[in-house]
This record gives C-alpha cells, structure tokens and sequence, in this order.
C-alpha cells in the first residue's frame, strides 16, 4: 500500500502538468500580450506625461491667467454667441434646404424613401376611425333600446 500513493501522487501530478500544458498559450497568443503590454505602458507613460505638463503649465501661467481675467469673460462671451449663431444659422439652413429637396421631389412625384408607409398609416387612421364611428353608433343603438 505504502507504494501505491506514490504512484497514485505521480499521477495526479502528471495529469495536472497535462492540464497546465494544454492550457498554455501558444507563441501568436505570447507576442499579443507582449503587444499589449507594450502598448500598454506606452499609453500609461503619455498620460503621466500629459498630466505634468498641463499640471506644470497651471502653475507657470497662472499669473498671466489671472491678471488677464477680466478681458478672457467678454471675449470668451462675444466667441461663444458668434459661434453659436454661426451653427444656428448653418444648421437652420440645412434643415430649410432638406425640407424644400423633399417637398420639391414629392410634388414632382420623385416619391422620397417611407412615403408609401405615408400612405398606410393614413388609411389605418381612416379605417380605425370608420369601426369607431360605427362602433359607437351601435352602443347607442343598443343603449336606446
């Protein structure tokens, strides 16, 4: 008996080191995760980079920032509304062109994309309003008699 454990502990480790090894990634799989820790790290090293500078550019141009304040809200004010109006109108426009191509290419009967479906929920209202109608002048028939 004292001999069979051994074999029996020989085996399992065996078996175990079979597991192990079909799990082990192959050379592609390797070369992936050196990629990505690579890459990785790169990006970790940028980022710590970025945040000292814009840490160090606060505290080198903050008097400048400060004694600047009071022109930086007026400008910054004037900038956003011309930038705002700018789209606004540039948005506007698109939408008013779209409108007019598709009210042009329906009249001239060039029938844009989902105007059949135009069609079909128009007769499904007509004909939910019809059974309505008659529905109800049924329950008031009924209701009289």
């Amino acid at each position: 008996m004292a001999e069979l454990r051994p074999i029996h502990q020989r085996s399992s480790v065996t078996s175990f080191l079979r597991k192990i090894k079909a799990h082990t990634p192959d050379s592609a799989q390797l070369l992936g995760l050196l990629a990505l820790f690579i890459f990785a790290s790169i990006l970790i090293i940028l980022t710590g980079l970025t945040v000292t500078a814009t840490i160090l550019g606060f505290i080198f141009f903050m008097p400048l920032i400060l004694v600047s304040s009071p022109v930086w809200f007026p400008v910054g004010t004037v900038l956003f509304v011309t930038i705002a109006g700018f789209l606004s109108a540039c948005s506007f426009g698109a939408v008013a062109v779209a409108g007019l191509s598709w009210t042009y290419r329906y009249f001239n009967g060039m029938l844009p994309a989902g105007s059949d479906k135009d069609a079909n929920v128009r007769r499904r209202i007509y004909n939910t309003n019809t059974y309505v109608k008659h529905y109800a002048m049924e329950y008031g028939v009924k209701m009289i008699a």
